[in-house]
Formats: C-alpha cells, structure tokens, sequence
C-alpha cells in the first residue's frame, strides 16, 4: 500500500525528494509558495494545495525540506502550517538542515499537539535523492524513526539512528566541516596542480582507491579543471551549516581553527556575489572571483 505523503518545500533539494516519491509509488501533496515549482511536480502526478495546513489534512506522512529554523516553525506552527491541518499521530520528518538547539525546540512543540516528529538531514544531494540513494543521518524516538522507514526508505541507502531529537542535526553539522573542508582542499590541490604544469584531470585516476580519494575529490577535481558550476548545491548553504558548526563549538568550546578559514573563504565568495552558485565555484576564490557565467549553465 502506497503512503500519503505531504511534501513542504520543493526547491531544488524538495523537489528532487518529490519526483523521487512519486516515482516509487507513493501518493503526494505538495505545498510552496513558488507556484512554478509546485506546477513542476504536479505535472509528474503530484496533489497542489494552496496550504501547508491543506497539504497535510489527508497525509500520513508531512516531509519538511526547507532552509532555516523559522522556515521550518512558520510552515509547521504558523498560520495555515501543518499543524493546523495534520491528524493527530501525523509523523513530521524535517529533511533541512538547521540549528539541533532549535530542531529539539520544534519536536517538543510538536509532541504537544499530538504529532511525532524527526529530523532527517540529508547528504548526497539532488542527484542521489532522485536514485534512492541519500545517506540520512536521523534523531527522534525510537518509535518515531522506525515509523519514518516507511517514507525513508524510498530515498535513501544508508539511514542512521544517531540519538534524540537534534542528534540527526548535529551529525549534518559535522557532515558539513569535513565536506566544507575536503571541497576545499580539493581546490586548492586543483590549482596547484594546474599551476605546475600537471594535467589535474588525471588527479582523481592517479589517486583513486589511495588515502586521499573521496567522492568530492572524484566528482569535483574534474568539474574544477573545466569550470563546470552547473548547480547541484549553493555556497551560500555551506556558509549556513559551517556557522551553525562554529555556533556550536562555541557552545561546546571546541577549538576549530580549519573550519574558520574554510567559513571565511566561503563568506567572501557570498560577498563576491557568488553565494548562490554550486561549490564548484570555489575555484574563483583562485581566480579574483569573476566567474565565467556561461559555465553555470
């Protein structure tokens, strides 16, 4: 049997989940104030509403996929949000990435009206959440997470239970430094090596299989080398979760002096105008951030 399932947000990020959903079966109603972007999943069989209270009336399941902590409170306990509308027992599963203090904040709320509540940050992106293949890192109860599967498993591979409410958001936050540093390095080794003279190209193959591979050095070096800033991310997101990762060093008072430079190189590509292109990007950091922009198509 196939779940209801109401989606909230369906930008880049939502609307990947969406067609994703659809795709393997399940029954979807979605809600954004971008018309467009709803008519884009309507057109692939997805429900319209003109509400986030009305997106969840009927649903079994509400998916969050939104950008800060009041986007989240102001679609779920605002005027016409979920809460509004969802039956009781309905389990929310918030799939942005924001503040864990905050996330903890927001599930409390929501076990007083009767709903469940999970946060399930996301890695891999647009193009894995169209395959199924996100890794999720997941916090709530017991009950609630194992109750998520049903949704869950249709976008992901590698789903893991990390704690309590906040505890997904929190292993995103630490998901993100080593991230935001290892597209870093990447290019800072991709101009290196073009400046020596080595075709970085070859890099990733040279490399592959040894110490420092990884996925990012797979994919990126080469997008580097060709300039290639077609969208799969935004650099203005990055300086969200590497502030919230200081955010909570402070709190932790956890020394991170390689995750202050990696948070101000991002910061200066965003005042450069350049926050809301792909990580690929970064290389302009190496080239006076002019940016070619018919690399972005």
């Amino acid at each position: 049997m196939s779940n209801h399932i109401a989606l909230i947000g369906v930008g880049a990020m939502g609307g990947a989940i969406g067609t994703r959903l659809l795709n393997t079966g399940n029954k979807l109603t979605v809600f954004d104030p971008d018309q467009e972007k709803m008519a884009a999943l309507a057109g692939q069989g997805a429900d319209v509403a003109g509400s986030a209270a009305e997106a969840a009336a009927n649903a079994d399941y509400v998916v969050c996929s939104l950008n800060s902590p009041a986007t989240v409170r102001a679609a779920v306990f605002g005027q016409a949000g979920v809460a509004e509308g969802a039956r009781p027992g309905t389990l929310i599963i918030d799939m942005s990435s924001i503040d864990p203090d905050a996330t903890k904040a927001l599930a409390a709320e929501a076990a007083n009206r009767g709903l469940g509540w999970v946060d399930s940050p996301l890695s891999g992106g647009a193009p894995k959440a169209l395959t199924g293949e996100l890794t999720l890192m997941l916090g709530g109860s017991d009950a609630d997470v194992a109750r998520a599967q049903n949704v869950l498993k249709h976008l992901a591979s590698n789903c893991t239970h990390m704690g309590g409410s906040g505890a997904g958001q929190t292993t995103k936050l630490i998901n993100q430094v080593l991230c935001g540093l290892n597209f870093l390095a990447v290019a800072e080794a991709t101009q290196l090596a073009m400046d020596a003279g080595v075709d970085a190209a070859r890099i990733p193959q040279a490399l592959k299989g040894g110490r420092a591979d990884s996925a990012i050095l797979q994919e990126y070096m080469p997008r580097f080398v060709a300039k290639d800033y077609r969208r799969t991310g935004r650099i203005d997101n990055m300086v969200k979760d590497l502030n919230g990762a200081q955010d909570l060093a402070r709190r932790t008072n956890t020394p991170m002096p390689l995750t202050a430079v990696c948070a101000e190189v991002h910061r200066l590509l965003t005042a450069a105008g350049l926050g809301g292109e792909d990580q690929a990007a970064l290389m302009e950091f190496f080239n006076g951030m002019k940016m070619d922009k018919e690399k972005t198509q």
